[in-house]
């Protein structure tokens, strides 16, 4: 791989002081050609620009589009509308049919390398300054050491998820003559270094809130509770392939030092603790009626703790825009649309045998999160949820889903990208708990799993219908998983979650994974990939009108969860070994 357009001889950026700059200024940076590297990693704000950048460059429409194409789009949650015809449509389409090539753009890694190389040269060149400017502090360096070493693993983490064997390089790149020829590790390695570097950036990271109240720094910077969520995310993950329950536990923990956080500061800062339908707050959320327009709309909401800024001016979250929005400038829809599993309900949604996503209407999130739904089968069910700019529908028992709004400018778009939120955190405790129970009998522990799903649950549905879940109907493991997978999916569709939620409960019922070996290494050494888990499966199939037999047969085994290697990377790094699945597939083929 080489490393283009990142750091070359020039040092290409005009960026301001990372501690003094606004959110729009944090937005607004025009590269220029400043100064060469030899004058440059001198001051304190040489060092705050680099970092600054660094945050910058997860603003890249790449990132942005594959977050959803894959943490989304190969799950039940999106389809292909008709009538599309832009750039990406094919590509979306072999993505959809499971006909994936190495050269499909959504195979390409390069965005998030960029931001891991900004991050190793921040790394690599920050400590020297400490000691040329007595503005830089010791303390200074560890806060931003912190949040680059987060905020790589960030970046291979989603690595990781979806291409599963990945090169992981702590070297700085900075000249066009380098390139990153280095082999792939297991993902094993890969997770276990970022574990590493995330409990040094816990113990150096600037504390949630520090920024002070209202400030967007504190949801768009990372900070100890957004460092917590990835160890949280990642210990799940792993706990999950490698059915561990210390990684369980470490979860839980993780978990709950960040809903601990959250309610420190919510009291710190609040004068009343009684919601207004006179009920005791036991966790910080939104409520109901405004959660969707708080969190998405406005951004930066009380229970957000990571997101992406976008100002939607100066820069627009395209990538956003394209997938859910129009996929061109006044086209009637994006270059996805919601499947059928989201357009009516289904009192059997938490369990096992559920069609659709919600159990009720009374759910804000059954009207809020699609247009047009409670319609015919086969309506086209477009994106509402970070679409919508207005504040949100008053739910009654006879609300209808409304007609997709047409008055937003196409550059105007400057809904954050949230990475992580507290219900989302609150729903990978239950998880991991679930996972924790030793058996049906464990009352106590699946009993606690359910309390934190219900109390997401309650905070979505219409005031009076707060015992819509009752824990006699899911007293055992296995239906708790269920439940749990259920919630997540109406709580955080459309988020880039969902694709990883259904991989994670793949692994929990499947047997002799060896994530401490690559694919390639597996092959060679004659061993099978081992078989996915047939009920996950048809979870995945649930969107597919036509063809759902071959969809679950194309996706047969451990190895067609992830995507193929970028013949573009394959050609420039010999190290580098494909998926084995991808290696003259016929499956892979144009059908």
């Amino acid at each position: 791989m080489k490393i283009n357009n990142i750091f070359r001889k020039t040092v290409v950026m005009g960026i301001a002081v990372l501690t003094l700059c606004s959110c729009e200024d944090f937005l607004t940076i025009t590269p220029t050609d400043k100064t060469v590297l030899e004058d440059y990693w001198k001051t304190k704000d040489d060092v705050s620009e680099m970092v600054t950048g660094a945050y910058k460059a997860m603003l890249n429409n790449s990132i942005q589009q594959s977050a959803i194409v894959w943490g989304e789009f190969r799950s039940d949650e999106l389809t292909l509308p008709t009538g599309v015809n832009g750039t990406l449509t094919t590509d979306l389409k072999y993505i959809n049919t499971v006909n994936i090539l190495p050269a499909n753009s959504f195979c390409s890694w390069g965005a998030f390398y960029t931001v891991i190389n900004d991050c190793n040269i921040v790394l690599k060149h920050a400590p020297a300054v400490v000691s040329l400017d007595p503005e830089y502090t010791e303390g200074d360096y560890q806060a931003d050491r912190a949040q680059m070493l987060a905020l790589r693993s960030l970046c291979y983490f989603y690595l990781v998820r979806a291409f599963r064997d990945v090169p992981y390089s702590t070297e700085s790149f900075e000249s066009d003559n380098q390139y990153m020829t280095i082999p792939q590790l297991s993902p094993d390695s890969v997770l276990a270094k970022c574990i590493t570097d995330l409990e040094i950036a816990e113990q150096n990271c600037i504390k949630s809130g520090a920024y002070g109240e209202n400030s967007w720094k504190n949801k768009g910077y990372i900070t100890r509770d957004a460092v917590d969520a990835i160890l949280a995310d990642i210990y799940l993950w792993r706990g999950s392939v490698n059915h561990n329950q210390s990684d369980y536990d470490k979860s839980v923990a993780y978990c709950e030092k960040v809903i601990q956080s959250k309610i420190a500061y919510y009291k710190a800062n609040q004068d009343q603790d009684i919601s207004d339908d006179g009920t005791k707050i036991t966790y910080p959320l939104e409520d109901a009626q405004t959660a969707m327009y708080s969190i998405f709309g406005v951004g930066n909401s009380e229970e957000s703790i990571f997101e992406l800024q976008y100002d939607g001016t100066n820069n627009s979250n395209e990538g956003l825009v394209q997938m859910y929005y129009e996929y061109m400038n006044s086209a009637s829809h994006g270059y996805t649309v919601a499947s059928q599993i989201f357009n009516t309900v289904d009192i059997n949604a938490s369990t096992e045998q559920g069609a659709k996503v919600y159990s009720t209407k009374n759910d804000y999130r059954f009207w809020n999160n699609c247009y047009a739904v409670n319609d015919a089968e086969e309506t086209e069910l477009e994106i509402r949820k970070m679409i919508e700019n207005q504040s949100t529908i008053i739910l009654t028992t006879s609300t209808t889903g409304d007609t997709k709004s047409t008055t937003r400018a196409y550059t105007s778009y400057k809904q954050n990208w949230v990475i992580y939120r507290l219900t989302d955190i609150m729903l990978m405790e239950a998880e991991a708990k679930t996972q924790l129970a030793a058996d049906d009998n464990d009352v106590n522990t699946l009993r606690s799993a359910f309390d934190l799903v219900k109390a997401v649950n309650d905070r979505s549905l219409l005031t009076g219908t707060k015992d819509s879940l009752a824990f006699t109907n899911f007293g055992t493991k296995d239906a708790m998983e269920q439940l749990v997978l259920a919630e997540r999916q109406r709580e955080l569709c459309f988020e880039g979650k969902r694709w990883f939620d259904l991989m994670r409960y793949n692994y929990r019922h499947v047997e002799g994974i060896d994530y401490n070996k690559t694919l390639a290494q597996i092959n060679e050494s004659g061993s099978p990939f081992v078989t996915n888990y047939n009920k996950m499966l048809s979870k995945v199939i649930r969107k597919y009108i036509t063809g759902a037999d071959a969809i679950s047969f194309k996706l047969k085994n451990e190895a067609y969860l992830y995507f193929p290697i970028a013949t573009s990377e394959l050609k420039v790094n010999p190290y580098l070994k494909q998926n084995p699945v991808y290696i003259e597939d016929k499956s892979t083929t144009k059908n």
